[in-house]
C-alpha cells in the first residue's frame, strides 16, 4: 500500500458547518463539560431604587400625615379639613362616577405595574455569562457585545462598515461590502461572528442575523 492510499483511507475530522437559512444561524451552547460546575447562571435583577424610593416616600408622607390628624383630634383639635372633605366625598360619590372609575383604574395600573417591577428581573442590559465558579457571576453589556463582534466583523475581508446590534436573544449584523462577492463576504462573517459569539462566553446562545449590502451610489 502507498503512502498517498494510507493516507486517504485515515478518518478525517469531522468539518463543523453553520446551521444557517438566509444569513440566520443559531448556534448552540457549550456543553457541560466546557461551562464547568459553578451552576446555572440566571438573570441579574435590578435593586429598582427609584420606585422603592418614590413608594417609601409616598407611604411615608400619607402616613405621618395620617398619624398627625388622628393625634389632633385625640387632643380635642377639629379634624384637618382634607379628611373632612374626603369623608364628605366618600360618603356623597357613586361608584359608576367618571372620577371614581378613573381613580380605580390609575390604582390598578400603579399596582400592575408595581407588581411586574417586583416578580421581573430587570437589568436587560446585562446578557449573564457562563458560571466557572460557583460563587462568581458574571455578566457583560449589551453595547460591549456589540462592540466586540463589531471588531471581528472588520476584520473579514470586504467589509467597509458594519453596525451591529445586540439584543436579549439575537445579534444583528448590517455590514457594507465595496467588493468580493456578498455571499462570500456573508459567509465569512457567519463564520467570524460565530467565533466571536461563542468567545463571549455567555450562558444563553445568541442567535445570530447578518445581511450584507452594497454602498449606495450617490446621486449628483
Amino acid at each position: 500500500m502507498t503512502e498517498s492510499e494510507s493516507e486517504a483511507q485515515k478518518p478525517r475530522p469531522p468539518v463543523l458547518e453553520l446551521d444557517q437559512s438566509a444569513s440566520a444561524a443559531a448556534y448552540e451552547p457549550a456543553s457541560s463539560a466546557e461551562q464547568g460546575e459553578g451552576g446555572r447562571a440566571g438573570r441579574f435583577w435590578s435593586v429598582r431604587r427609584v420606585p422603592a424610593g418614590l413608594l417609601a416616600l409616598v407611604v411615608l408622607g400619607a402616613s405621618a400625615l395620617t398619624l398627625y390628624d388622628v393625634a389632633a383630634v385625640r387632643a380635642d383639635r377639629p379634624a384637618m379639613q382634607w379628611r373632612r372633605a374626603l369623608a364628605h366625598d366618600l360618603d356623597t360619590w357613586r361608584p359608576d362616577e367618571v372620577g371614581v372609575l378613573a381613580v380605580s383604574a390609575a390604582a390598578v395600573l400603579i399596582g400592575i405595574w408595581l407588581i411586574v417591577l417586583a416578580v421581573t428581573p430587570g437589568l436587560r442590559a446585562l446578557l449573564p455569562m457562563r458560571r466557572d465558579h460557583p460563587h462568581v457571576r458574571a455578566a457583560l453589556e449589551r453595547e460591549a457585545a456589540a462592540f466586540a463582534l463589531r471588531d471581528r466583523a472588520m476584520e473579514v475581508s470586504g467589509v467597509q462598515s458594519v453596525r451591529v446590534r445586540v439584543g436579549r436573544s439575537r445579534a444583528r449584523v448590517r455590514a457594507m461590502s465595496h467588493f468580493r462577492e456578498l455571499d462570500d463576504v456573508r459567509a465569512d462573517l457567519d463564520s467570524a461572528l460565530g467565533v466571536g459569539l461563542k468567545d463571549l462566553g455567555l450562558a444563553a446562545p445568541l442567535a445570530l442575523t447578518v445581511h450584507v449590502v452594497r454602498p449606495s451610489a450617490r446621486k449628483r
